[in-house]
């Protein structure tokens, strides 16, 4: 049974009712797909779990001045991403402006902890102190000082699309931390007056692109090396590109097939601008499956 592709993942961590019984199959039998995907399920959650504060604060200019001193940001991105919402709240909501202040400066004077002097209190604060009240009763009895916060505010609607993002993320790295499968391989021996020998084969990345990789005992070329995949009859050829040192890895044609081009061949071809193969060859052997 193949592996699930990440977006398969990615789509069952985020909506646990999806309709994929094959890839739920799979997560039964196979520990690292369902490792993978425990790790994708534990972001979800981590990204849904909301705040407890119903109210998202706009942060003032200070806080964008740190983070740009702190990561040695350019001058390009000097400019406080935010302060064009806070010019708008400033027009568009009559004292806005005093309410951030009074709220900030509400933050500035609370106790930093728990061990200084308590000033005394009124008998009627004592005895509401007394008894336990809840979230919501001191939510209803606190009064009505903001209109309700704009989307970006609350954290309902974002949550979702965080969750989305950190899925697509965790699902790209993911992806890129699968090792490429093999397809096929073949060992290279020299040929003529060369002795450099060595090996060949073709990978397959998790996103479906394949690859030659070619590593040689040493460079003999008189010019320069070059790779060639090369039809059985020698009678159709496929240059993949320059192979500058004893190794190389080249990226193979979206459609070409490798039964109709199983010959890896490395020639040593002579700068004299001619595309064609040299008919040299130094090392050349055939890929199998």
């Amino acid at each position: 049974m193949p592996h699930p592709d990440p977006e398969e993942l990615s789509l069952l961590a985020l909506y646990q009712d999806w309709e994929d019984r094959s890839t739920r199959d799979h997560l039964q039998v196979c520990p690292e797909c369902a490792a993978d995907f425990a790790t994708l399920r534990r972001t979800v959650e981590a990204v849904k779990t909301p705040p407890e504060t119903g109210r998202l604060e706009v942060p003032g200019p200070h806080v964008w001045e740190g983070i740009h001193r702190e990561l040695g940001l350019s001058e390009s991105v000097h400019g406080d991403p935010l302060a064009g919402v806070r010019e708008h709240y400033a027009t568009s909501r009559p004292g806005w402006a005093q309410e951030e202040a009074a709220a900030a400066e509400d933050a500035d004077d609370a106790p930093a902890s728990g061990h200084g002097v308590r000033q005394a209190e009124p008998a009627a604060e004592r005895e509401s102190l007394a008894e336990p009240v809840s979230l919501q009763d001191r939510a209803a009895s606190r009064p009505a000082k903001r209109r309700s916060a704009a989307w970006w505010q609350r954290p309902g609607p974002w949550m979702a699309a965080a969750a989305a993002a950190v899925l697509v993320t965790a699902g790209a790295v993911w992806s890129l931390n699968q090792a490429p499968r093999p397809l096929a391989e073949a060992d290279l021996a020299p040929l003529a007056q060369f002795s450099a020998a060595g090996s060949a084969w073709v990978v397959e990345s998790a996103d479906g692109s394949r690859a030659l990789e070619v590593r040689l005992s040493k460079d003999e070329a008189q010019g320069y090396q070059e790779v060639w995949l090369i039809a059985p009859d020698l009678s159709r050829l496929v240059s993949l590109g320059v192979m500058n040192s004893e190794s190389g890895t080249f990226q193979l044609p979206a459609g070409l097939e490798i039964s109709e081009y199983p010959i890896v061949d490395v020639s040593d071809e002579p700068v004299d601008g001619n595309p064609a193969h040299s008919s040299v060859s130094i090392a050349r052997g055939t890929l199998a499956t």
